[in-house]
């Protein structure tokens, strides 16, 4: 479903990533793992459409995206959920979840069934402001959001940074839900290796920029992942 082909980017003068490229099937979750500061969240805001590329290119599909804005690349069914979750704060639940829906025809502006389904506690905050959550609803809600939209790709950065272990657990639940319905490819960057390794069933590993394994979990085991994210 996801192709990101040679990707270089730069902060400035700074280059960030090196000729990366990787990809990302429906129905499965990948795993981008590495050390603080290897350029992790900078391919998820590539690819999204919130940093520009010095080189390289992403087709979802098959289709080239623009990445030229975040609109361009949630048009061509990327979501992007990003670390901080950028809940609106003043905004409702069920205002909050209405933002996603800029990017669909007016005939789909609505919140599905499913929504609920996957995060119950959300259908009894409705009407609670998104700044009046604790830090797990409100990853709930962004991942809720974003599903909004009816994405082909989720990108999700650190969604269990500074949560509580049972919406962690939750939270989990979801994205293997969302997995096995096989209708999106889910791109996961997460500290949390115990985390990543239980969903994910493959992984690539950045460091220092680069792509320095691309695995699939069958052949490759947690002691593995846990010596290259030691170096």
């Amino acid at each position: 479903m996801l192709e990101i082909n040679n990707i270089d980017l730069k902060y400035g003068q700074s280059q960030i990533l090196f000729d990366v490229s990787m990809s990302a099937a429906v129905g499965q979750i990948t795993a981008v793992m590495g050390n603080n500061g290897v350029g992790k969240t900078s391919l998820l805001k590539a690819v999204s459409g919130r940093h520009p590329v010095a080189r390289g290119d992403v087709s979802v599909a098959g289709k080239a995206v623009p990445l030229a804005s975040a609109f361009h690349a949630a048009r061509s069914g990327i979501a992007y959920v990003p670390q901080g979750r950028e809940v609106f704060p003043m905004m409702t639940v069920q205002e909050n979840l209405e933002t996603g829906f800029a990017c669909l025809p007016k005939t789909e502006h609505h919140v599905p069934d499913t929504i609920w389904a996957l995060f119950p506690v959300l259908r009894e905050m409705q009407s609670r402001r998104g700044g009046d959550l604790s830090g797990g609803q409100q990853q709930q809600l962004a991942i809720a959001r974003a599903l909004i939209t009816k994405p082909s790709v989720l990108l999700l950065d650190e969604p269990t940074e500074g949560i509580q272990p049972n919406i962690i657990q939750q939270i989990g639940d979801a994205l293997e839900t969302l997995r096995d319905q096989g209708q999106m490819a889910i791109v996961l960057v997460e500290q949390n290796a115990d985390f990543a390794y239980r969903i994910a069933g493959t992984f690539t590993v950045i460091e220092q920029g680069r792509v320095k394994r691309s695995d699939a979990k069958s052949s490759y085991s947690k002691d593995a992942l846990m010596a290259d994210l030691a170096l």
